[in-house]
């Protein structure tokens, strides 16, 4: 559907079929032989190294920390609707022994948070994986839990080890296993080969241990509980920005290939928090905007691959997937994507001026509407649909009346 240069990646629009084309394309390199790879050439890797940490690289850091752990926690967070829905129709009965199951597995991807994150960030530093998820389960270990609970006065080797809890917690572990990964390298070299199996392990973990609990650790939750102040801030006495910033701006956010880096860490620390975000409404029009401009060619263009293309763009970024119609369709006209920026901001208006809430982590789409439902507040799931109905209305309608009696699209 389309390409996009971001930092030093050249990135190939599909849309949603991408992962079967990606099997497709990684079994015919298979076929091929040993010598052609999906993964990254070595030789840039060297050269990569050797250039100084860009921001690109940063981003690229952070979002493949996150992307692996999405599913999951997309899945649960889906579970958590079902039971929303299911408790509020009744066919559920509060506090029953299913919904307790369905509440638990729900909830298991945001408690063992720092499990998966110490995975997929030892896979992205290098580092072994397996190691990697030991630091995230030390530091959610129920002795430790239990040590936390009580509050005593705990040291390693007479070093203070400062009581914080880190089960949801993002920040703490993915600096632990940062540091994790120079260690084990470390550790690497001074274990003589005929003992290394096992040496390097033990060094990197006794050099590990006083450094999570008394000092990583410490400060990243620090840095935590900062950035959960800074969104108490704004979600609390200012909670009209955040929608009206992202209605507008969230297709500028993926453009620069921010949305994972920016969004994730802010939603699971809100929502851990404060049980909602208010970023998600912002993500919601503003895919309802991209969605409306691209329906909108799709009616007007005379150019038949180009108004199918439209179609099912626009189509699956009502879905939430909004690549496909931002970068094939919108961008490559240039004023269809100031449409949809401009009905992203009107809906985001709306949604902050109503105060609308996601309470369940989820994509935002018309599919996933169910995460805008609060049981507390029957008024925020509508205010969601007025918002991206006007999102809709606003960039289809611009689209169309300034493309309707246009011979040509440019």
């Amino acid at each position: 559907m389309g390409t996009v240069v971001s930092g030093n990646q050249q990135q190939v629009i599909i849309g949603p079929d991408v992962q079967h084309v990606y099997n497709e394309i990684r079994n015919l390199l298979s076929q091929l032989g040993n010598n052609i790879s999906l993964e990254k050439n070595p030789s840039s890797e060297v050269s990569k190294e050797s250039k100084k940490f860009s921001f690109d690289e940063m981003l690229d850091t952070i979002s493949g920390i996150f992307t692996p752990i999405l599913s999951a926690i997309t899945g649960a967070a889906m579970i958590k609707v079902i039971v929303i829905l299911l408790t509020i129709t009744g066919l559920l009965k509060d506090k029953s022994q299913t919904q307790t199951i369905l509440n638990f597995v729900s909830d298991t991807p945001f408690y063992f948070l720092p499990v998966m994150l110490s995975y997929s960030a030892a896979v992205k530093f290098k580092m072994n994986p397996m190691m990697g998820m030991l630091l995230g389960l030390m530091m959610i270990h129920p002795k430790y839990l239990e040590m936390v609970k009580l509050g005593e006065n705990i040291s390693f080797f007479g070093i203070p080890v400062t009581l914080a809890t880190y089960t949801s917690t993002v920040i703490p572990i993915i600096l632990i296993i940062w540091v994790a990964s120079y260690v084990e390298k470390l550790s690497d070299k001074l274990s003589p080969k005929s003992i290394r199996f096992f040496l390097k392990p033990l060094l990197t973990l006794l050099i590990m241990i006083p450094l999570a609990f008394c000092m990583i650790g410490p400060l990243g939750t620090i840095a935590g509980q900062l950035l959960e102040k800074m969104l108490n801030l704004l979600q609390i006495n200012y909670p009209w920005t955040l929608p009206i910033i992202f209605g507008a701006f969230a297709p500028v956010v993926i453009m620069f290939g921010m949305h994972y880096v920016v969004t994730i860490p802010l939603v699971i620390t809100a929502i851990n928090a404060n049980g909602f975000d208010m970023i998600g409404p912002g993500f919601l029009v503003a895919n309802m905007g991209q969605a409306g401009a691209a329906l909108a060619i799709a009616l007007v263009s005379k150019d038949k691959d180009f108004k199918s293309m439209s179609a099912s763009s626009g189509l699956t970024a009502l879905f939430g997937i909004t690549e496909p119609a931002m970068y094939g369709v919108n961008l490559k006209l240039k004023k269809p994507f100031l449409f949809a920026l401009s009905g992203g901001l009107l809906g985001g208006i709306i949604c902050g001026i109503a105060g609308v809430k996601r309470v369940v982590f989820g994509p935002t789409g018309l599919a996933t509407l169910p995460i805008f439902i609060d049981p507390k507040n029957n008024m925020n799931f509508i205010f969601a649909i007025i918002g991206l109905v006007i999102s809709f209305i606003t960039s289809f309608a611009l689209t169309y009346f300034t493309y309707k009696n246009k011979n040509t699209l440019q």
